[in-house]
């Protein structure tokens, strides 16, 4: 009598398909050439409106355009790689890279830098003070992005239940945000500074910036792609997972890492930049039928787009005055939900 036959290993029932679908390939190249277009209209936009006189303007291309419109790129895909990983790992297509208290964070670490920089301006004179913030505003919104993450894993135990995790950050953005309205209140300078943070910007992009949004890129990328396996497990439910021998815990703890590291990159280059993480997986999703792998590589990519397209229109929709990029990404992220519930609705 004959057994029966071995059931396959994990590696075989997780294997990703060799060859995207040809919607998903369609998408890719869709998306690398507006990429292509969208960095050469960026190379134009200007504060005076769009020029082509690239020789005469080569000192301004290289010292503010070219850094901002690869700025605007690599973080629209930093948060688009986040918003897809938040998705993914809560099972949930509302979840955005804030979710785990990064906003929180960042923003508590900008007013406690902005209020120290205040005391200091009065003591060692405003251009001392202001070469500071420039460098520490940085530094404390991505400490901040990454402390609140790491609160919230304390908070919850690790990260091995997803619902109590989404609890604490809960807790935790409400807690931290109540202590940076407390140093406000002690120090009222400081609130412009946040407001200019939480809308958002892509004004102040530099090489360093840029170097910087591309480390974070290539270190957070890849590993991404080795877990979308386990993302595409979790879609079968805790259950499941478990049952193909995942160790859950310590797969979830790798990518709230991730979650971290490519959210609190992009938070303190850019601030808080809403909507591209949470729009970037759903227009993916929309156009082209993929596994997480697919997905993170393509809503990475999507929101790079999403991103610079937004920064084009900040500077060039009331030139020379500019928009602040956040709410350009509120506003037309937002329409576009509310028409996709709307359509939800009429399918009904």
């Amino acid at each position: 009598m004959k057994s029966a036959p071995l059931q396959p290993p994990v590696r075989d029932a997780l294997a990703l398909p060799r060859r995207p679908a040809p919607s998903a390939r369609r998408l890719a190249w869709g998306l690398a050439v507006a990429a292509l277009v969208l960095i050469l209209i960026g190379l134009c936009a200007g504060a005076e409106g769009w020029s082509l006189a690239w020789r005469e303007d080569a000192g301004l291309i290289l010292a503010i355009r070219a850094p901002r419109t690869l700025g605007a790129l690599l973080a629209g895909a930093l948060l688009g790689l986040a918003g897809a990983l938040a998705q993914g790992l809560f099972r949930n297509p509302l979840a955005d890279p804030y979710l785990l208290g990064s906003a929180a964070g960042a923003g508590l670490g900008v007013v406690l830098v902005l209020a120290a920089g205040g005391l200091l301006g009065a003591s060692m004179g405003l251009a001392a003070a202001g070469a500071l913030l420039r460098v520490g505003l940085v530094g404390a919104a991505f400490a901040g992005a990454l402390g609140g993450m790491a609160l919230t894993l304390a908070l919850a135990g690790g990260a091995g239940r997803p619902m109590t995790l989404l609890l604490a950050g809960v807790v935790v953005g409400v807690l931290l945000g109540a202590l940076a309205d407390l140093v406000i209140l002690l120090s009222p300078e400081a609130l412009r500074g946040k407001q200019v943070f939480m809308l958002g910007t892509t004004s102040f992009f530099g090489w360093p910036g840029v170097a910087a949004l591309a480390l974070a890129l290539a270190v957070t990328l890849p590993p991404a792609l080795l877990l979308a396996r386990v993302l595409d497990a979790l879609v079968l439910g805790d259950a499941s997972a478990a049952s193909l021998g995942l160790p859950l815990p310590r797969l979830r703890l790798a990518l709230v890492a991730l979650l971290a590291l490519a959210t609190g990159s992009a938070v303190a280059q850019a601030g808080l930049i809403g909507f591209v993480g949470l729009l970037a997986p759903h227009l993916v999703r929309r156009r082209a039928a993929v596994t997480h792998g697919g997905l993170l590589a393509l809503s990475a990519l999507a929101g790079g787009v999403l991103l610079l397209a937004a920064d084009i229109a900040a500077r060039s929709l009331i030139a020379p005055q500019e928009l602040p990029v956040g709410v350009l990404t509120a506003v037309f992220g937002g329409g576009y939900l509310l028409w996709l519930l709307r359509q939800q609705q009429v399918a009904r």
